[in-house]
């Protein structure tokens, strides 16, 4: 499967826009929470903070941050208009939250102004890994973490075929890989791990036995 960069954003556009009128949005967030919490947690958001979660679907993290950080900014970006539909809807009355449609890298944010960004299945569908992550670098404070999860990654047999299934070309790198490739945009990695589920909590068999792969980078304070 080969797609152009612009064909293989408009499909993750597509994909998840029918996912977001579907309802399946929701799923989304309740299979993915037990996952994102450890990374959430790992920002060690302040009261202060200035979160940014991109590919934030419904905005769930989003709300935890405004949350944690009420003194602060969460701001959720996502390429699907009907997930940043839902977002919004979802979030409303909280003053300290605000969502844009943008295919990342491209956004309206001011650079050097994140304490700590997420993102949950996302960066491996983007056609130019190295040009975002340099973006999140330019995003970040010193000291600024980003939280960076996949299940699509080389251990995890399992996922191999998503490709396939969802039609839309992914960008497939080990642990190392997903290391390696932090560090090259100017991040130091600080901590990387599996999380894990209990066998009797998966609903797959990969979620107890591979699990999400947290990379978690740090810029030079």
């Amino acid at each position: 499967m080969t797609q152009r960069p612009d064909d293989r954003v408009d499909r993750v556009r597509r994909v998840f826009d029918d996912w977001a009128e579907r309802g399946r949005d929701e799923g989304m967030a309740q299979s993915h929470t037990p996952f994102v919490r450890p990374a959430f947690e790992s920002l060690d958001l302040r009261p202060d903070a200035w979160y940014l979660d991109i590919g934030c679907g419904n905005g769930y993290t989003v709300r935890w941050a405004a949350e944690a950080a009420p003194e602060g900014k969460a701001v959720g970006l996502d390429v699907s208009e009907r997930m940043i539909e839902r977002a919004r809807e979802m979030s409303a009355g909280l003053e300290n939250v605000e969502f844009h449609r943008a295919a990342f890298p491209v956004h309206p944010l001011p650079h050097d102004a994140f304490d700590a960004i997420l993102s949950m299945e996302v960066f491996y569908y983007l056609p130019n890994m190295d040009a975002a992550l340099a973006e999140v670098a330019r995003l970040l404070k010193p000291g600024g973490r980003f939280a960076c999860m996949v299940d699509f990654y080389g251990e995890n047999e399992a996922s191999h075929s998503w490709p396939e299934d969802v039609g839309v070309e992914m960008t497939l790198l080990d642990s190392a890989g997903w290391r390696r490739v932090l560090e090259e945009a100017g991040l130091e990695v600080i901590d990387q791990r599996r999380v894990l589920l209990a066998a009797e909590e998966a609903s797959e068999p990969w979620k107890a036995t591979e699990g999400s792969l947290l990379t978690l980078g740090q810029m030079p304070a």
